[in-house]
């Protein structure tokens, strides 16, 4: 999430600390300075999906090509400067987050909810300012960089630790994004996708050194500096008191600045004058507001320590509790083997929900576009979790008496308030001799293991009496006509007109290029 405020802060009042510059140049330097070593920019994948989406019609979505374009030009532009590319996904939502993470969901209903009000009331899509991210485009996004040879990491914990940490761990040149808690992370130099001239490979560097130097700070006081404005870990609605005694005391306070600014200024101001040290931070702790969590603060500043670095806010004795660490996990798989697997191929972003299902029982997907006031057409959540009942048995072994552990489900959907996770039960596929042992299908070989692969896998959307039709099409159409299927069957409400849209989807638009499907012409009234 960042720290909010300090993005547009830096811009507005320290315009020092941003400086542009040109990547081109500074990825000869760094071979120069570093022979071994090629140039690397690691990428906040995330902060860059809205950079690259750029097709005008994003309410429909589903310019796959375009959008393949897009990325291809990307990567080419920093190919042709002989600079490499490591792409960062989040792969989980780490527990101290779910809040935040609720909170954000919560507020997308919103914003989804005035968009088809905008649609229903002026029968056109909306313009750029009211953009939301389509549907799964970030799942989509992994694998589209993939299918182009591109290094793509999908996390284990906090995308923005593991981002910085491998900047710093692999002498990056930079890392490009749109996060303002990378000018607080100590690691390599921060690069803005939003000023990013492609064309130039021109941006933006903001410097932590010049931004310490407008506050009266050093590198050291940033962490605290983003815990006393509030960030992911420290709630900002505890720290309202304290900002109203720092800005009584702050020789900065500006009329001409919101009470955002001031309060950034006003909290640099009180930590200047704070020793740096432990014995400093417990008595902050003590004094603000924290509840029953009084380690709050200590959690906040030790989030931002990367591997082998170490903080006088921090005893020197306290390990880094940061990295992924097995044992520190109640898996539900117990089969090292499989585990082992899933969790390498997480982290080669191959099966993204996969691996959180097997370590914690856990799986969340966003929010879609979708009309809440539409009753026909239920939530896609709803839609698919028959199909996802059948994968969870597939994937989680049952226990004795044939029970299967329940499944934390965190989808949101019209009418779910997210306060709890959903209690999903596995439900066994109807496959003959009941569900194959998933050893089974991951490691055996043979036709026998790759017919029996195909019928489960076809069997979790009730389709396994269709393999011989299935298997005689081509496997993208064949995927397709599975999904088909099963919308048929699950949604009542789908007419033939749907039926052969869809199917026009995939049979008229084959062969042809990005350009030409980008210069289809699509209907601007929208009728009811």
């Amino acid at each position: 999430m960042g720290i909010k405020g300090l993005q547009g802060f830096v811009a507005r009042v320290c315009p020092e600390a941003c400086r542009t510059v040109d990547l081109r140049e500074m990825a000869e330097k760094h071979r120069i300075d570093h022979p071994d070593f090629p140039p690397v920019i690691v990428v906040d994948a995330m902060s860059c999906v809205r950079y690259w989406y750029t097709p005008e019609s994003w309410v429909c979505g589903g310019q796959w090509r375009e959008y393949l374009a897009i990325l291809e030009d990307f990567i080419k532009a920093f190919m042709a400067a002989g600079i490499k590319l490591v792409f960062y996904f989040d792969g989980v939502v780490e527990e101290k987050k779910r809040d935040e993470w609720i909170k954000r969901r919560l507020q997308n209903n919103k914003e989804i909810a005035r968009i088809f009000q905008f649609i229903k009331t002026h029968r056109k899509q909306p313009g750029r300012g009211m953009f939301v991210v389509p549907s799964a485009l970030p799942t989509f996004t992994r694998f589209a960089l993939k299918s182009l040879g591109q290094k793509t990491v999908c996390t284990l914990q906090e995308a923005d630790f593991e981002v910085a940490a491998y900047g710093l761990q692999h002498n990056c040149i930079g890392i490009l994004g749109q996060d303002s808690d990378y000018l607080i992370y100590n690691t390599c130099p921060y690069f803005s996708i939003e000023k990013l001239r492609l064309d130039r490979l021109v941006t933006v560097m903001y410097s932590r050194e010049d931004l310490c130097r407008a506050l009266g700070l050093s590198l050291t006081h940033l962490p605290l500096f983003a815990c006393l404005l509030g960030n992911d870990v420290v709630p900002e609605s505890l720290l309202e008191g304290f900002w109203r005694k720092c800005l009584v005391t702050s020789p900065h306070k500006n009329n001409s600045y919101n009470r955002r600014t001031n309060i950034l200024l006003a909290v640099a101001n009180y930590i200047s004058k704070v020793p740096c040290s432990y014995s400093s931070l417990k008595h902050l702790e003590e004094m603000l507001p924290l509840g029953s969590d009084k380690t709050l603060l200590y959690r906040g500043v030790e989030s931002y320590l990367l591997p082998g670095q170490q903080s006088p806010w921090i005893p020197p004795n306290v390990t880094n509790c940061q990295m992924f660490s097995l044992q520190q996990q109640t898996a539900m798989c117990q089969d090292k083997e499989i585990f082992q697997l899933a969790k390498e191929q997480h982290i080669q972003s191959e099966n993204y929900t996969i691996f959180n299902i097997l370590s914690n029982g856990e799986i969340e997907c966003s929010n879609s576009l979708e009309d809440e006031c539409d009753t026909e057409i239920p939530g896609q959540a709803l839609i698919y979790r028959p199909a996802r009942q059948h994968i969870y048995s597939v994937l989680l072994e049952s226990g004795k008496g044939g029970a299967y552990p329940l499944v934390k489900e965190w989808f949101v959907y019209f009418g779910n308030p997210l306060q709890h996770p959903e209690l999903i039960q596995p439900v066994q596929p109807p496959i003959p001799g009941g569900t194959p042992n998933l050893k089974t299908l991951w490691f055996a070989k043979g036709p026998d293991v790759e017919k029996q692969r195909y019928s489960t896998f076809l069997a979790c959307f009730h389709l396994q009496d269709r393999m011989e039709e299935l298997q005689a099409l081509e496997a993208p159409v064949a995927a397709f006509c599975c999904l088909l299927a099963y919308l048929m069957m699950q949604v009542s409400s789908l007419s033939l007109e749907d039926l052969n849209a869809f199917l026009a989807l995939v049979l008229c638009l084959k062969g042809k290029s990005a350009a030409q499907l980008a210069g289809l012409q699509v209907r601007t009234g929208i009728t009811e």
